[in-house]
This record gives C-alpha cells, sequence and structure tokens, in this order.
C-alpha cells in the first residue's frame, strides 16, 4: 500500500479532535465548524491534490467564472459548460478544406502545435476573431445547443 493510500485510510479512523489537528496542518489555518466527514473529505482531496496535481486550467478558469458571476448577482446559472472528452477530435470544413482538431488533457491540438482554446484554432484557421465552439458547432449564437460534427 502507498503512502497516500495509508494516509487516506488512517483519516477514515481519526476523531474529531485529530482532525481538525491534521487540518491546522495541512491548511495552515483553524479548522472551520463542519463535520467530521466533511473535515475527513477536504484534507482527502488536499493530500491527493498534492500527489498528483490539482484541477486542470479549463477547471479553474470555470470556478473563478462562477465566482465571478456568484459574486455580481448571488446566482450563479451559467448555461452547462461543454464537456469534450479526452481524444475527442472536432473537424470543421471551411472553405472547403477539411480541418481536424483533437481534445487534449490541458488544451486542443491542431496542425502539430498545442492550443489553449478553441477560439484560438478559429482565428488561425479564419483569420478573423471566432467564438472556437460557436466555430466548431458546439453552440449556436443565441445560446447552449451542442451539434458538433465529433469524431471519437
Amino acid at each position: 500500500m502507498s503512502d497516500l493510500e495509508n494516509r487516506l485510510s488512517e483519516l477514515a479512523a481519526m476523531p474529531p479532535a485529530q482532525l481538525r489537528s491534521l487540518w491546522r496542518d495541512t491548511f495552515r489555518k483553524p479548522a472551520p465548524e463542519a463535520a467530521p466527514d466533511l473535515l475527513r473529505r477536504a484534507i482527502a482531496w488536499r493530500l491527493q491534490e498534492r500527489m498528483h496535481g490539482g484541477p486542470t486550467p479549463s477547471v479553474k478558469m470555470r470556478i473563478s467564472k462562477l465566482q465571478k458571476k456568484l459574486a455580481k448577482s448571488s446566482l450563479a446559472g451559467m448555461p452547462p459548460e461543454i464537456a469534450l472528452k479526452l481524444g475527442t477530435r472536432l473537424v470543421r470544413t471551411w472553405n472547403g478544406k477539411s480541418y481536424h482538431v483533437l481534445v487534449g488533457d490541458e488544451g486542443f491540438e491542431y496542425d502539430g502545435r498545442q492550443f489553449g482554446s478553441l477560439s484560438h484554432i478559429a482565428e488561425e484557421i479564419t483569420g478573423a476573431h471566432w467564438s472556437g465552439p460557436r466555430f466548431f458547432g458546439l453552440r449556436k449564437r443565441s445560446g447552449f445547443n451542442p451539434k458538433a460534427m465529433i469524431n471519437a
């Protein structure tokens, strides 16, 4: 059993006082008034995050957008994010030529290069600013409506 697995199993048996102490050591601040199960989950998340890495840049960006929207309006209801699976190939025909984009772990691959967004790729192809999801048929102009030519 790995060190991480051992530490995660130890969490399950820890009494609340020991969890609060571990919280202080892990997060460098006092534990919140929360149920022991929630403390265990948060500590487990942090331990795994340290071992395996945190959220991807796209997830961090989504969280940031939701936080800003919540701060402005107290409503976090954004249209559902387009969830593209790793390895999905997006195909778009533009001016008689077919363009292929591969969905990667932290972005998109097009023409042998890495891009952080579909909009950068759409601009590369057309020479004009486009909404990348709209260019590749993942959204209509007026809202969320996935209808892409997707080949997995």
